[in-house]
C-alpha cells in the first residue's frame, strides 16, 4: 500500500486463481511502487498495471520464508475516482467504485466491470460468466477467508455510507470478527489479525488510511493495528528519523522492531490489559487527530506536529512497557510464537517460562 505526492492511492491483496503463478515477474507490490512511481492519476495507474498484466509480466514469489505465488487485486484511488482491478494471469477486469467497496484476499467482480481484458470480453460472450466464480481457487479462496473479510468490513462501511470518518476508518481497522477477542481463539476472518500459527499463518504488518483531496495520510508503521498509533504523515512535512531499516531480525533499534516486541509480549498477558491500553491509546489517537485539525497546515507546522505524535506514541509505549506483566500463552498458541520469535532472534518473556 501507498501514496505518492499528487494523491494517488493504492492498496493491494493476494487472490488466489486457477491460473498458475509464474515463478518470475513483477509482485502486485512491486506493481504498487512502480504506479506510484510513474502516473499522477487512479486512471493513469489502472492503464499502467494493466498493460504490465496483459504483457503476461506479473508473478514472481510473495513471500521471503517460504513459496507464496498469487495473483493481485487492488483498490486504486484518488480525490476525484476510485475503481477496484482484479487480475489473473494476462485478464484482468476492473470496476469504478461509487459509495463504498472493500476487499481482502478474493476475487470480487462478478459481472459487474465497467473495463476488461478481451480475454475476459471473450468469456463473457459465451453465455453467464462471471471472474470470481470462473477464475477462484476455491480451497484457497475459502481458507483464507478474504470474502468473510470483505463481507464485514463491507457491511460498516455500508451501515454508516455518507457518514464515514477519519476515526471510524481507524476504528474498523482495528476490529476482529468477535469481542471480546482473545488472541488464542482468533482467525483469517479478522481485519485485525494477529498471527496463530498454522490454521493462521499471517498477521497484519501495517496500516494506512488516507484523506484523499486534503493531503493527508495516517500510518500505523507498526503491526496489530488494536495495538497501534495512528500518526500523521504528509509530503510537506516528512517523517523523523525512525532508525534503521528493519529486515525480518529482530532489531531494537529499528522503528518496527520495537513496537512489535513490544506487541508480543502485550500478547501473552492480552485479556488482562486490553480495555485499559484501549481507552488509553483512543484518548492519545483523538488527541493527535484534534490537533491535527486545529494547525495551520504549514510544512513547519506539519513536520511539527508529526514529530510531536511519534514521541507521544513512544512515550505511550515506554510507560506500558513499565506496566505489562507477561502472562503465559496456552500451549499451541504458544509454541507456535516461540518458534517465530525464536527464528527472528527475538526473546519474548513469558510468566513461567522464556525463550
Amino acid at each position: 500500500m501507498g501514496v505518492n505526492e499528487f494523491e494517488l492511492a493504492i492498496g493491494n491483496t493476494a487472490v488466489f486463481t486457477k491460473v498458475k503463478v509464474p515463478e518470475k515477474g513483477i509482485t502486485g507490490m512491486d506493481m504498487i511502487r512502480l504506479a506510484l512511481e510513474r502516473t499522477k492519476s487512479a486512471k493513469d495507474a489502472l492503464e499502467f498495471i494493466t498493460g504490465i498484466v496483459e504483457d503476461g509480466l506479473q508473478g514472481g514469489n510473495g513471500s521471503k520464508s517460504h513459496r507464496l505465488y498469487y495473483f493481485s487485486s487492488f483498490i486504486i484511488a484518488d480525490p476525484k475516482e476510485a475503481w477496484v482491478l482484479e487480475t489473473v494471469g494476462k485478464e484482468w477486469a476492473a470496476k469504478k467504485i461509487e459509495g463504498v467497496y472493500s476487499i481482502s484476499n478474493a476475487l470480487t467482480i462478478e459481472n459487474d466491470w465497467d473495463l476488461a481484458s478481451e480475454g475476459v470480453e471473450r468469456l463473457a460472450k459465451r453465455g453467464s460468466f462471471s471472474v470470481a466464480g470462473h477464475f477462484s481457487n476455491r480451497f484457497y479462496t475459502h481458507f483464507a477467508h478474504g470474502r468473510d473479510r470483505k463481507e464485514f468490513t463491507l457491511s460498516r462501511l455500508k451501515e454508516r455510507e455518507g457518514e464515514i470518518t477519519l476515526e471510524y476508518m481507524m476504528s474498523l481497522l482495528s476490529l476482529h470478527s468477535f469481542e471480546p477477542y482473545r488472541p488464542e481463539k482468533g482467525s483469517m476472518k479478522d481485519v485485525c489479525m494477529h498471527y496463530g500459527g498454522l490454521t493462521r499463518p499471517s498477521q497484519t504488518a501495517s496500516s494506512q488510511v488516507s484523506e484523499l483531496g486534503k493531503g493527508l495520510h495516517w500510518f500505523t508503521g507498526t503491526s496489530n493495528p488494536c495495538l497501534s498509533i495512528f500518526k500523521p504523515v504528509t509530503f510537506e512535512g516528512g517523517l523523523p528519523d525512525l532508525g534503521k531499516t528493519p529486515t525480518d531480525r529482530y532489531d531494537p533499534e529499528t522503528y518496527w522492531w520495537r513496537f512489535e516486541a513490544f506487541h508480543r509480549r502485550f500478547l501473552t498477558n492480552y485479556m488482562a490489559y486490553i480495555d485499559d491500553f484501549t481507552r488509553e491509546r483512543n484518548g492519545l489517537q483523538r488527541e493527535i487527530i484534534e490537533k491535527m485539525r486545529e494547525i495551520e497546515k504549514t510544512p513547519e507546522d506539519l513536520e511539527a506536529l508529526t514529530e510531536w505524535a511519534f514521541r507521544e506514541e513512544l512515550r505511550f509505549l515506554e510507560r506500558w512497557e513499565k506496566l505489562i506483566k507477561p502472562g503465559k500463552l496456552p500451549f499451541l498458541f504458544g509454541r507456535a510464537w516461540k518458534k517465530v520469535n525464536r527464528e527472528a532472534g527475538l526473546q519474548v518473556v513469558e510468566a513461567s517460562s522464556s525463550l
